[in-house]
């Protein structure tokens, strides 16, 4: 049984080391004014074990969860200025969790590099063009798409970062600057498209814009407390850690993966595009074909969501390392907590990150394929196109829905694998059920950070899907002569803006996620080494607490 597992059930021995530890606690001179103590009604300590049928003895019967686990935080000694990341949260048993996991990722990477590799060489073997209009090829994507996708990631580079930048110069208008443009911009879209007669993007747009119109409106009773918390998580990325840093590495991988990408895409349609045009389907061993090209694209369009996904979390969980590390120890910051949570998050939670990273790029990339198939069944027109629509319209909802709610149970259980390096099965049980006893589901759903985070990547990759459109409507490209591929283009090139924005912007929400999480873990620490936030949460949005006190 596991030191979670012994917490959870109230195991006796558990509740004597909690015992002790509280009174170690008590004899740290950084926590004498405020420590534990039972006899104080304004500050108790929380019932040494979770038993759902003994009665509280401090008030609590809301919230029936004992203290946090012995190995959730072990406290500096004074003057310690040796204490790092590893101190603060160390590990009983260090391991490998969810390895199989990890090595499926290698796997699956090692393919997509051999596959990139392969269409990449069949395609600079009869390169037949080096810029926008002297590409012969009207058979397939080439040299043309690829300048494409190349303005499509100066797009999604340069929005993300002047993003990020905008919420951390101006943390308290940003949401609603956020909701402002993104209404703009989705409505001057919508009326674009309509207006030049490209129904299927027209609809998408104007929906997305009803949406957002309702949305906003009902956010807006919510919006001081968001900001406060966005206000608070910049603060605290301004003065420990590396967050900005982490961010703009990741972002620059992300960049440099859709690249990576994007050149793959193009290299497989050329290479392996069934068609009396296509020279390199006349080359010996060299078998051109429809389902070649779908299963090509469809592994290539798998392996980038997970690797963008894995990506993603990875860097979430090490900004929940420095978060984690800013609440448990805010007068003695662990030296290095950058670095340690980094390499936790690369060695012994490497597995774990890449089992939560599956679940969603899995459901990611049948979305994609909805989106694709919505695309082109509206592209057809008449009866069936549009059923067709409907149909896939509807299954992108349902999906939609799922990854929300598994993007939810995601996020916060990085932050307790970054913190306590628990397997993610385990972690995500653990905290689901945390949050639902403790009531910080409450905080989350009245916490808008993360749908504007998003809006805001969905702004970005509908900022690169428009340009795909525009360039190829000016360009007009030999093999679009139908507008066959407008479709296909236009998802990746959304699909490219949207995970690079959705990198860039993932350590802002991740502060705050990981605020929510050890809130709900230890909530007398915030009351104790965080006064000032506490008072600020209580005066924007009462609520909180009857799930922090």
């Amino acid at each position: 049984m596991g030191e979670a597992d012994k917490y959870l059930q109230g195991d006796p021995q558990q509740q004597q080391q909690q015992q002790q530890q509280q009174q170690q606690y008590q004899d740290q001179n950084q926590y004498q004014n405020q420590g534990y103590n039972n006899n104080n009604n304004n500050n108790a300590a929380y019932n040494p074990a979770y038993n759902s049928n003994q009665q509280p003895t401090n008030g609590y019967q809301d919230h029936p969860y004992g203290p946090p686990p012995p190995y959730s935080f072990n406290p500096p000694q004074v003057d310690d200025e040796k204490y790092s990341f590893n101190d603060a949260f160390k590990l009983g048993k260090p391991k490998y969790n969810d390895w199989w996991a990890g090595i499926l990722f290698i796997l699956a990477f090692a393919g997509y590099v051999a596959i990139s590799g392969l269409a990449i060489h069949g395609y600079t073997k009869g390169f037949d063009g080096h810029g926008i209009y002297d590409d012969i090829n009207s058979f397939s994507l080439n040299s043309n798409t690829i300048i494409l996708f190349a303005f499509c990631l100066v797009i999604a580079f340069v929005f993300s970062y002047g993003y990020v930048w905008l919420a951390r110069l101006f943390p308290k208008a940003f949401i609603w600057v956020t909701g402002i443009l993104n209404l703009a911009w989705a409505l001057g879209t919508a009326i674009y498209y309509l207006i030049r007669g490209y129904w299927s993007a027209g609809i998408v747009f104007l929906i997305f814009a009803v949406f957002l119109i309702f949305a906003f409106w009902t956010w807006i009773g919510r919006i001081p407390f968001s900001a406060l918390m966005l206000k608070t998580s910049i603060d605290v990325s301004k003065k420990y850690g590396h967050v900005y840093l982490v961010s703009l590495i990741g972002g620059l991988f992300a960049t440099a993966l859709a690249a990576w990408f994007s050149v793959t895409l193009v290299a497989i349609y050329v290479s392996y595009e069934p068609s009396p045009d296509n020279p390199r389907c006349s080359v010996s061993g060299n078998n051109c074909s429809h389902g070649k090209v779908i299963g090509l694209v469809a592994y290539v369009t798998f392996a980038m969501f997970w690797i963008s996904e894995w990506l993603k979390n990875t860097i979430h969980t090490i900004i929940a390392g420095v978060y984690g590390s800013w609440y448990f120890s805010p007068h003695n910051f662990p030296k290095k907590a950058t670095r340690g949570a980094t390499k936790r998050a690369l060695t012994y939670s490497f597995g774990s990150i890449c089992f939560g990273s599956l679940i969603v790029a899995f459901i990611q990339f049948l979305k994609q394929l909805c989106s694709v198939a919505r695309s082109q069944g509206a592209s057809e027109g008449g009866i069936g196109g549009w059923a067709a629509y409907a149909i896939f319209c509807v299954l992108s909802c349902i999906l939609a829905i799922i990854e929300w709610a598994v993007q939810f149970v995601n996020r916060y259980a990085f932050c307790h694998i970054a913190l306590y390096g628990k397997a993610y099965i385990a972690s995500a049980k653990d905290t689901w059920r945390m949050i639902k006893d403790r009531g910080i589901d409450a905080l989350v759903n009245d916490c808008l950070v993360g749908p504007v985070l998003s809006f805001g990547a969905i702004f970005i990759g509908y900022a690169c899907a428009l340009f795909a459109y525009l360039y190829l409507l000016e360009t007009d490209p030999p093999y679009n002569s139908n507008g066959g591929f407008t479709a296909v283009v236009m998802a990746y090139a959304f699909l490219i803006g949207f995970q690079i924005g959705h990198v860039f912007t993932t350590p802002l929400g991740s502060g705050i996620d990981t605020i929510f999480v050890a809130a709900g873990w230890d909530p007398q620490v915030m009351i104790r080494d965080h006064p000032e936030l506490y008072q600020e949460m209580v005066r924007v949005y009462p609520r909180v607490q009857q799930a922090i006190h």
